[in-house]
């Protein structure tokens, strides 16, 4: 197995993200294996001054509905030590993902290879395999490593879809990075007993995708999810009726039609922070080992190991925005959602923990640190200052 990138990523509100560069300008690269297509956000592709061109006959749906679909033509793409000239990409998407993400890097391009997520040590790694059939992948590890198979991969609609097994019962999922939080679909959620009626389950916001609308999302009580060896049990997991509005209408018909490849759930960000893992597209497996804290982020106990205390839910009174579940963060002593980066905000406690109150009016704007790019001075938090295009400390 040949090593041929190696991606040093950062978490920003639970993306992936890597840097990169359109036509000599930096950009965040959203590492999303739940896209089938990389694209260019169209708020992105406005702030990049790119030109853009209507693309007849394409209709692309997801979570929010349908987007509508532009093309542009990019000189030059760079990411890592890899550039690509001469790439016209697809432009989509109803809202702005925030000035940090330029780029979505979907699994059009991650199908062609085998792709390790290490978060723990901020990398993403790209790999040739050579003659491995037969062979475990997991090369970090010896022991209690997990292994599922992934289905067949279709070139048309590239996905990383696993059986994973909620209260016993087998249930397909979309290995999602581009997901902040692992979420099941709703009617799933129901088939196993759990409706936002059930005890326990509390409405924790809305939640967005590609298209314009939102839509609602519970958290309610499972009594167990396995996945390969490992199992969780006494778990919260997010439900929301996923696919409601990912239809499209054909040409001279009002009926909606609801494309292929909708799993029953996503497997987020989340799922990646407490694992590392390697998806082997030549051996169509998946390979894992946990690594530590709540798989879910809404974790109640772990099977074989030490009781955890509950995170806590919108409206909980807190001190500290870890304490929250999910997207949630302390804000005036109670769990709230954060901020969405396109609002406005009032003060710095509203913003996720990668964020931070600035501009006028103010908005919720990436939390630069030391070593990240930027454009100004006022990017940088604290003391530092913008050297270089890199945020850093004066001499």
């Amino acid at each position: 197995m040949v090593q041929i990138a190696d991606l040093p990523v950062r978490l920003e509100r639970n993306r992936l993200i890597v840097d990169g560069a359109i036509n000599g300008q930096k950009i965040g690269i959203m590492l999303d294996t739940g896209a089938e297509l990389s694209l260019i956000p169209r708020s992105a592709a406005v702030r990049l001054g790119l030109s853009r061109q209507e693309v007849r006959g394409y209709r692309m749906v997801g979570v929010g509905g349908e987007t509508h679909v532009e093309a542009a033509f990019v000189d030059e793409f760079k990411i890592g030590q890899a550039t690509r000239k001469g790439w016209r990409v697809i432009v989509a998407g109803e809202r702005d993902l925030g000035e940090n993400v330029g780029f979505i890097l979907g699994n059009d391009f991650f199908h062609q290879v085998d792709v390790e997520f290490d978060l723990a040590h901020g990398a993403v790694r790209l790999f040739q395999p050579r003659d491995c059939d037969g062979v475990s992948l997991a090369y970090w590890a010896t022991d209690r490593i997990g292994e599922v198979e992934i289905d067949t991969v279709a070139e048309a609609h590239p996905q990383i879809v696993l059986t994973i097994r909620i209260n016993g019962q087998p249930i397909k999922a979309l290995l999602d990075s581009g997901a902040s939080t692992s979420v099941l679909n709703k009617s799933d959620a129901a088939r196993l007993g759990v409706t936002p009626d059930t005890t326990g389950v509390v409405g924790i916001g809305g939640a967005t995708g590609l298209g314009q609308k939102s839509i609602d999302r519970w958290i309610g009580p499972f009594e167990s999810v396995a996945i390969g060896n490992e199992t969780i049990r006494n778990i919260m997991i997010p439900f929301a009726d996923l696919w409601k509005d990912a239809t499209y209408a054909a040409t001279g018909s009002r009926l909606g039609i609801h494309p292929g490849g909708q799993q029953s759930m996503l497997l987020g960000s989340d799922f990646l922070l407490g694992h590392r893992l390697l998806v082997a597209h030549s051996q169509r497996k998946l390979y894992f080992t946990y690594t530590g804290g709540p798989v879910f982020q809404q974790t109640l106990a772990r099977e074989g190991g030490k009781d955890s205390q509950p995170l806590r839910r919108t409206g909980a009174s807190c001190q500290y925005s870890s304490e929250c579940m999910g997207d949630l963060g302390c804000m005036n002593g109670q769990c709230q959602p954060w901020v969405n980066t396109a609002d406005q905000c009032r003060g710095h406690t509203e913003c996720s923990r990668d964020e931070w109150c600035i501009g006028w009016p103010r908005h919720c704007q990436a939390r630069f640190t030391e070593g990240v790019a930027c454009n100004k001075d006022a990017d940088c938090e604290g003391a530092l200052k913008c050297l270089s295009d890199r945020c850093a400390r004066p001499n």
